[in-house]
């Protein structure tokens, strides 16, 4: 199993292939619109501006299992990330990140990278970053900003 090999629903309900995202540098970050961590999303944007062109790709997958702080439907998140922080990097239809019914590609995630309180992911906001190869090459806390992983972005892209 690889990256690639994954299919998930976008945030309207259409099927997204990952395998479009070969060569490219990919974040992966679970995201929530009433956290204390959502203003990152102005800076994830920033981000995928700044280095698009480049072949940087944000994946965002709202989780609505810590406090929760995404209880809305797709509709809804979309529109908030959109007017509240002008998104306009993928985002993908709700999912859970740990337990029973986590999206499988969070348990590859985490099996490549687990985190320092082991492989749960704790909150909000964690990020994953995956080379232009499809491996998973770094993990970020949820209090990690955004633009504190611009080098490590800069250096595989």
């Amino acid at each position: 199993m690889t990256f690639y090999n994954f299919k998930m629903p976008d945030i309207k309900g259409n099927e997204v292939d990952f395998e479009q995202f070969r060569g490219k540098v990919v974040l992966v970050v679970n995201t929530a619109s009433e956290c204390g961590f959502t203003p990152q999303f102005e800076g994830l944007e920033t981000l995928y501006q700044q280095y698009k062109e480049q072949g940087l790709v944000v994946l965002g997958f709202p989780c609505n299992q810590f406090g929760g702080q995404d209880p809305g439907s797709d509709d809804k998140i979309e529109q908030f990330c959109s007017i509240n922080y002008g998104v306009t990097f993928p985002m993908f239809s709700k999912i859970e990140v740990n337990g029973d019914n986590e999206a499988s590609l969070y348990t590859w995630l985490k099996d490549q990278k687990g985190g320092m309180f082991g492989d749960k992911i704790k909150w909000n906001f964690t990020k994953f970053l995956i080379d232009r190869n499809g491996e998973v090459v770094d993990r970020f806390a949820p209090q990690t900003k955004p633009e504190s992983i611009e080098k490590p972005i800069e250096q595989l892209l």
